[in-house]
Order: C-alpha cells, then sequence, then structure tokens
C-alpha cells in the first residue's frame, strides 16, 4: 500500500498507508490538492468534526495522547482471530470503556461518536476484517463497539502475522523516515 510522489525538484517521497481503501483516500486527495492549486484555488480536507458536529471544546489531538498513555492510556495487546495474530492493538470495546472511564463521555453513544471522529482523522485505524469493513462504510456507524473489531495506533508498531488474504498482509518490515502526516511515513 505504498505509493511515490515526486516533488518539483525530483525528490521521491514514499508514502504508507494502512490499508487499500486508506492509500486511495490518500491519492484522491493528493490529486485533488494538485488540482486545486494549479487552478489557484484553496484545497481544504472534509472536516470530521464540521460532520460529525463535534463540540469545540474536545481536543482529538489531546485525547489521542492521553489514550497513547502507558500508565493510564488504552494497553495494547496481542489478539488472535481467525488463525491471525494482530500485535499492539486493542478492541472497539476497549476504546469505549476507556473514554466512558476517563469521563470524557456520557455513554456509549457519545463514544462512537467521538472514536468516529478519532477513526475519520487517522488517530486509529482499522485492523482486521470486521474493523476495516465497518471503517469502509458497511456498517451504521465507521467504528465498531464490539470486542472482535480491532483497532490500532499508527505509530504503534502494529503488526499482523499469520494466514490473511493478499490485501491484508502487513509487513513487519518497518519504514524509516520522519512522520510527515498521522497516517503516514516518509522514506528517503
Amino acid at each position: 500500500f505504498v505509493f511515490k510522489l515526486t516533488a518539483a525538484k525530483q525528490q521521491d517521497h514514499f508514502f504508507q498507508a494502512a490499508y487499500l481503501e486508506e492509500r486511495d483516500a490518500w491519492v484522491r486527495d493528493i490529486k485533488k490538492a494538485i488540482q486545486c492549486i494549479d487552478g489557484g484555488q484553496r484545497f481544504a480536507r472534509k472536516s470530521t468534526r464540521k460532520s460529525i458536529r463535534l463540540p469545540e471544546t474536545i481536543n482529538l489531538s489531546a485525547l489521542y495522547l492521553s489514550m497513547k498513555d502507558p500508565e493510564k492510556g488504552i494497553k495494547e495487546l496481542k489478539l488472535e482471530k481467525d488463525k491471525k495474530v494482530f500485535n499492539h492493538c486493542f478492541t472497539g470495546t476497549s476504546v469505549i470503556d476507556w473514554l466512558v472511564s476517563s469521563n470524557s463521555i456520557r455513554n456509549r453513544k457519545e463514544g462512537l461518536m467521538l472514536a468516529s471522529s478519532l477513526l475519520s482523522e487517522g488517530y486509529l485505524h482499522p485492523a482486521g476484517d470486521t474493523s476495516k469493513a465497518a471503517a469502509e462504510g458497511l456498517s451504521d456507524t465507521p467504528f465498531l463497539d464490539h470486542s472482535d473489531a480491532y483497532y490500532y495506533f499508527p505509530d504503534s508498531g502494529f503488526f499482523c502475522e499469520g494466514n490473511s488474504s493478499d490485501d491484508d498482509v502487513v509487513l513487519k518490515e518497518e519504514f524509516r523516515g520522519i512522520v510527515v502526516k498521522q497516517g503516514c511515513l516518509l522514506k528517503q
């Protein structure tokens, strides 16, 4: 799920997405940005905050950092499903449970809205068929409050091992470089 972007100064930048749909979304947005800039227009991605109507008091970046806290955050686990082992991930239920216990939300319904925002903005990524299907719009909500829906932090070192389809293989080899946008690594 890697694509290359060549800058005007003949510098090659390689971007790796977590899954096919994410790669395609990046490519689509980059093409749209190039068309806007060439046409003298301003490019802006649709904001989750506007589409889901998050209160202005919610800071997704700060919430993400709290979720990643080694002491008080969401515990990353090694989970197994359908002869696959998912390393450095957690369940949708554990995310909602953590949001409730940290007093970030009042109820599980609010938790689904907030977790969907985190997913849409790239702070969480789906791992496995169940959560990927929901993120692609095959469910009522993009985020699932289920114990068999797996998610991971984009910079967690997540990888999947075991029997998997060609579309679901996540390589253990890490790309080296500087994170230039959440969910993307720069490799030169």
